[in-house]
């Protein structure tokens, strides 16, 4: 099979024997697979993979089930699915766990499959929870600041904060990230661009009376801590994704108390594979519905041939990409266009 693999903090083409799956698993015909930006971490030398995953970067793909071993009865071979991963998406063909596999709807091309997997788990895991244990919480009625709106994780939080009838607010940099974020279903659309950290805030604070929201959904980390929990109502819940404003920050004790809140970190790459099939199986049951009627959609901002990896990654560093950014194996060239 062809894959990237790292080298010297770069991507480079090569080869390896295609896999054969194991028990509980399924070989894939890799169609498509997203870019994001644990990604970049991981060529960078930043976030490796967890034990026994491939070292080749790729957390998300779309494509056809080749072949399914020991005790997989769920899906056959010829099926269209997309995966969750833990590693090795860059790639021509893939391993993955048949229960981290969700169905892709006819509606759906392979480049927009593959953008789904990593987000709707993400924004599914951090806004609402894993069974017995939530995080965001987030109910009906309540209200949500996505941070990032228009970002690959971000176009799909403000997707299914819809779809969970909350009230959505989301930031965005520039009117053109900021109407397509509008265009998805934010009720309020603030422009990080146009407004320094403690103006957002009292923006923040002004859209909903004063009170604040009951949910923050940050890509930021630690650059943006101080502001976030500035930005919580009474009980809210921070859930904090990211580290892209650096991973240490400066936490007002007070504040945090004063409003009965709370702060919560959280990764899904090194979660156990059985919270993961929980998560999946989540997602397909709750959000699938709405996928397949198109209430939730994929937003691509690139599609782009595996050997154009490097461009991929400049995208999602540069702030340029609006929505996801997906690579297709042995594509001659690639498109852009944000819709």
């Amino acid at each position: 099979m062809d894959l990237l693999e790292i080298r010297d903090g770069a991507l480079h083409p090569t080869t390896a024997e295609t896999p054969t799956p194991g028990p509980g698993e399924v070989l894939l015909e890799v169609a498509a697979a997203g870019v994001n930006r644990a990604d970049l971490m991981q060529v960078a030398g930043h976030y490796p993979p967890p034990p026994g995953a491939p070292r080749h970067p790729g957390l998300e793909v779309a494509g056809r089930v080749l072949a399914v071993g020991d005790g997989v009865t769920d899906v056959r071979d010829g099926d269209r699915v997309a995966a969750l991963l833990a590693g090795g998406g860059y790639a021509s063909h893939v391993i993955a766990p048949a229960a981290q596999l969700l169905p892709t709807p006819d509606a759906l091309t392979d480049p927009e499959a593959a953008s789904l997997p990593e987000a709707l788990a993400t924004v599914w895991s951090n806004l609402v929870g894993v069974g017995d244990r939530p995080v965001g919480g987030l109910r009906a009625g309540e209200s949500v600041l996505v941070v990032g709106g228009s970002g690959g994780i971000g176009v799909t939080a403000v997707q299914v904060a819809r779809v969970l009838d909350a009230r959505v607010l989301a930031t965005a940099g520039g009117p053109q990230k900021a109407r397509v974020v509008t265009d998805l279903g934010a009720d309020v659309v603030l422009d990080h661009h146009a407004l320094d950290p403690a103006a957002l805030t009292d923006a923040v604070l002004a859209a909903t009376d004063g009170r604040g929201v009951d949910v923050v959904l940050d890509v930021l980390g630690g650059g943006a801590l101080t502001e976030n929990v500035r930005r919580l109502a009474p009980g809210g819940r921070l859930v904090v994704i990211g580290t892209q404003q650096g991973r240490r920050g400066e936490l007002d004790l007070l504040t945090l108390m004063q409003r009965r809140a709370s702060v919560h970190g959280t990764t899904l790459r090194a979660r156990p594979a059985a919270e993961k099939a929980t998560i999946v199986h989540d997602v397909v049951t709750h959000l699938g519905p709405h996928v397949a009627s198109g209430r939730i959609r994929p937003v691509l901002h690139a599609v782009l041939a595996l050997a154009d990896a490097p461009r991929a990654h400049a995208m999602l560093r540069d702030g340029e990409a609006v929505g996801k950014v997906v690579l297709v194996p042995g594509a001659p060239s690639g498109w852009t266009a944000a819709r």
